[in-house]
């Protein structure tokens, strides 16, 4: 015996309700990943095109009361800004933070600040530079 099948013919009735649906999400999917990758590129441009002046920590020394701290900034010529370093005790609380200012029309500057704490610091860390 045969038994009588519950789906309708695909040629008669056009797409089902299932077909329609994933379509629907696939092309939602497809909007929102387009989306995402457009955001993601802006936030990318802005960050790395429009940062005019960025900086490196290349070593530091301490001292009791302390930090000498040896930073290389590079920027765009005439551009002022200011780095901003820090200084943590060896139980991980801040003993020093300052911004160090960088001008004039050099594009490289290669500099040695004194970071002044109020406890003897175990590191030195370059927080960000900032275009003014």
């Amino acid at each position: 015996m045969s038994t009588a099948s519950t789906r309708a013919p695909e040629s008669r009735y056009g797409r089902s309700s299932d077909e329609r649906a994933d379509r629907t999400l696939k092309i939602v999917g497809a909007v929102l990943g387009a989306l995402l990758l457009a955001v993601i590129g802006w936030f990318g441009y802005h960050y790395v095109g429009q940062n005019k002046i960025s900086g490196e920590l290349i070593g530091f020394e301490l001292a009791e009361d302390s930090v000498q701290v040896h930073l290389e900034v590079r920027k765009d010529a005439g551009v002022t800004g200011y780095c901003t370093v820090r200084s943590q005790a060896e139980d991980g609380g801040e003993v020093g933070r300052a911004d160090f200012r960088f001008g004039g029309d050099d594009t490289r500057v290669d500099k040695v600040v004194t970071l002044r704490t109020k406890a003897a610091g175990t590191t030195a860390e370059l927080l960000g530079c900032h275009a003014d």
